[in-house]
């Protein structure tokens, strides 16, 4: 049986085509196919997934994804700008299959910038969102940087940014910290509250992934990199 019943699972990935740090990102190659690719996959290797849909404002993009498989929802422009949440692409899309009688029941948000996620790491936030009394589940990885080693600038003069932290301490000392890692949300799509502009929300959890299958690519440095872990096999097990 389903993890979750007779309720639909729609991985949706969102890849516009605007891209400003990284032109034309989620089409760029990373390995021997495209960005985006890696997520389509991915979804279609989780059995609890019914559909990977790519949400789009671009017919290149579109056409990427149909070639690997992946069904397209066409996102307004005004969902794909700069400054739009990737939220409010998701429940324009939401709202569009309710209206035509195929209601989602389960959102998994795969965004194509963490390609390096594996399928395992899809299906554990699955599994505690079925499992668990939560509405909704995040991939987390270690923080690039403590909080506790952070600083702000007061009038050009530096102040530590958490109140009364230590910096100084070895890294040992210092609380453990996490970053969302863009990997993988699932979340009741029911249970989305209006005014959330996160995809996390209500009851939480967390699964962690290492750092090796973390990349978040936001410039080309990233890409390059991403493409080094992808060349060496060393994108994690």
């Amino acid at each position: 049986m389903s993890l979750f019943g007779e309720r639909r699972v729609a991985a949706i990935i969102p890849a516009r085509g605007g891209s400003t740090s990284v032109p034309r990102k989620n089409i760029r190659p990373l390995g021997e196919k495209p960005l985006l690719a890696w997520s389509i996959e991915v979804a279609q290797a989780v059995e609890a997934i019914d559909q990977a849909v790519v949400s789009t404002d671009d017919e290149a993009i579109a056409e990427a994804a149909r070639q690997y498989g992946g069904a397209v929802a066409q996102r307004p422009a005004d969902l794909a700008t700069d400054d739009a949440l990737v939220i409010d692409a998701v429940r324009y899309h939401l709202r569009g299959w309710h209206e035509e009688g195929r209601s989602v029941g389960v959102v998994v948000l795969l965004e194509p910038t963490c390609p390096l996620r594996r399928p395992k790491d899809v299906r554990a936030c699955l599994r505690r969102l079925a499992e668990e009394e939560i509405d909704s589940v995040a991939t987390f990885t270690d923080a690039a940087l403590n909080p506790h080693r952070a600083w702000r600038m007061e009038n050009d003069r530096p102040r530590s940014f958490v109140e009364n932290a230590v910096p100084w301490r070895p890294r040992q000392e210092l609380p453990e910290a996490y970053q969302l890692n863009g990997g993988a949300y699932a979340f009741f799509a029911d249970r989305l509250p209006e005014d959330s502009i996160a995809p996390l929300f209500g009851r939480t959890g967390a699964v962690y992934m290492p750092e090796e299958r973390s990349v978040d690519i936001d410039n080309e440095v990233d890409l390059q990199l991403a493409n080094l872990l992808v060349e060496e096999g060393l994108a994690g097990g």
